[in-house]
């Protein structure tokens, strides 16, 4: 029987975004590819450090139990197999449970998303990102981050942009043309329709469904904590605010924050509520909050044409 990837949530990660490939990078960029190649076979037995979408990978897979594997992570390279080695010894020294990966020596890997079936597509490589958006692909690049992670927090929280990651961008269309009532009164007069889908809404909506399995276990057993919190983050405020709750609604998703803020820097509340992930499609935004907090920015719609 084969494996049926159809039924789990699947992430793909590239290497440059599950460890720190800094000093690799720095490698190939300054002596070139045999170089590089060199670099990794004196180095096979030593472990990269932690990168960007560690902190988010390594939650996922706990959520699996040995009853039940819903979350699979599939490694997608840029390496060829030979200089890959040491990611998979890094991955088996952290104990993350990823057994599959697709090296492509140089190519981009993204084009194989569709056969595991993910639903994401995290990278350090802005361009491989860029060009996957450009194909309708759900993907997003890390930003560098000061942040440490509490191995002793086992809690999962992700934080979402609203339009231009969940929704689609036609609202920031509006918005973006300069006149912010013409936006509100827009927005006022669609607020009991729903925005289309923005390039993460699969994405959020299997997270949500694996935070509805969460609640489940609580309400079975309420000594169990349940794993998973999600917060949106958007520059909407009043009336605008009334379609994002639209929206979720038509959806059937909960979310256990939410913040309007007019404005108002992200990086104020999301501060405070610590995500170990935050999606946005505004550089600016990213970096407000990147240095302190593992940050993507997906590069979708109006606000990232050149």
């Amino acid at each position: 029987m084969p494996f049926e990837i159809e039924s789990k949530f699947v992430i793909a990660v590239a290497s440059s975004a599950l460890f720190d490939l800094s000093e690799s990078d720095r490698v190939f960029r300054e002596s070139g590819e045999e170089a590089y190649r060199k670099y990794q076979r004196e180095h096979d037995d030593e472990v990269f450090a932690t990168g960007v979408a560690y902190p988010l990978i390594k939650r996922l897979l706990n959520v699996n139990t040995s009853q039940e594997q819903l979350v699979e992570v599939v490694l997608l390279s840029r390496n060829d197999p030979d200089t890959g080695l040491r990611v998979f010894k890094s991955i088996e020294y952290y104990g993350l449970t990823i057994s599959r990966a697709i090296f492509v020596a140089g190519s981009n890997p993204f084009q194989y998303m569709d056969a595991f079936n993910a639903s994401l597509f995290l990278s350090g490589n802005p361009e491989d990102v860029k060009e996957a958006v450009e194909r309708g692909y759900p993907a997003g690049c890390i930003y560098p981050t000061d942040y440490v992670d509490d191995e002793d927090d086992k809690e999962l929280r992700l934080a979402f942009d609203f339009d231009g990651i969940i929704a689609d961008d036609s609202a920031e269309s509006i918005f973006q043309g300069g006149a912010l009532e013409n936006f509100h009164s827009h927005e006022r007069e669609l607020a009991g329709e729903p925005l289309p889908a923005g390039p993460l809404l699969r994405f959020f909506t299997e997270i949500s469904n694996l935070q509805k399995k969460e609640i489940t276990k609580n309400q079975s057993n309420p000594n169990y904590k349940p794993k998973i919190r999600i917060a949106i983050a958007t520059a909407r405020n009043a009336p605008a605010h009334e379609r994002v709750i639209t929206t979720l609604r038509k959806l059937d998703i909960r979310v256990d924050e939410a913040f309007f803020l007019g404005g108002i820097e992200k990086k104020r509340v999301l501060s405070i509520f610590k995500p170990h992930i935050f999606f946005d499609d505004q550089v600016g935004h990213i970096e407000g909050v990147a240095r302190i907090l593992p940050s993507v920015h997906v590069p979708f719609g109006v606000t990232n044409k050149e």
